[in-house]
């Protein structure tokens, strides 16, 4: 707790000057981020670091494995009132599923981690990502590694979010109108590199912050 208390202290002094104005802005004007970023709980990613973004920017949800559930999950109150908010109140005009390697989450979905009693809750949240474990048994089948497959999961846990998205009302009716775009990328912990989908390729292919990157729709 220390850590956190003296950190707080070295942004009142040291950073807020810096962010004065723009924290007064929001303050009066309220905010208006362009983004809805959905990403992991994992501590190692950070949305606003890993795309330079400033307070204000992103409407950031994190969850335990970036999980984008059907509209009529009801397990899924708290993701889909975010992503409700996101889009009809705040009016984002783009919306991120960011997946990353090394995935906790992914790994128990389809390695068979053994979890502990006192994890109900992550179990059940865990099985609405039951069609991620299912894709992994059937299109990779092939793959023995554990990272591997972990990795695969992560990955197919992006794309199984983006096609989620489309059963909330509201982003069926802002994509219908041409005023929302999805987008799926992928976070490399170890190198901080982000890949986005290219759904001509079927890939996450194209490294964001790459000459020549198009931040396209993958819908």
């Amino acid at each position: 707790m220390q850590r956190l208390i003296d950190g707080v202290h070295r942004f009142q002094s040291d950073e807020f000057g810096r962010y004065q104005e723009l924290f007064q802005r929001l303050s009066r004007d309220g905010q208006n981020p362009h983004t809805l970023f959905i990403t992991c709980s994992d501590s190692r990613v950070l949305a606003e670091l890993i795309t330079h973004s400033r307070p204000g920017d992103l409407f950031v949800v994190k969850n335990v494995g970036n999980i984008v559930p059907h509209a009529k999950d009801q397990d899924s109150s708290s993701t889909s009132a975010a992503i409700e908010f996101a889009v009809e109140v705040l009016g984002v005009s783009d919306v991120v599923v960011c997946g990353h390697s090394q995935c906790g989450a992914m790994e128990a979905l389809v390695n068979d981690v053994p979890t502990a009693r006192n994890l109900e809750h992550v179990q059940r949240w865990l099985e609405l990502a039951a069609p991620v474990r299912e894709v992994v048994r059937t299109k990779y089948a092939h793959i023995d590694d554990r990272t591997e497959r972990a990795t695969a999961a992560a990955e197919e846990n992006v794309l199984f979010g983006l096609e989620n998205l489309h059963s909330h009302g509201c982003v069926q009716h802002r994509l219908a109108e041409g005023r929302l775009r999805l987008h799926g990328w992928f976070f490399k912990i170890a190198t901080a590199e982000l890949f986005a989908y290219d759904p001509r390729t079927g890939q996450f292919a194209q490294r964001i912050g790459g000459r020549g990157f198009d931040s396209g729709e993958a819908s």
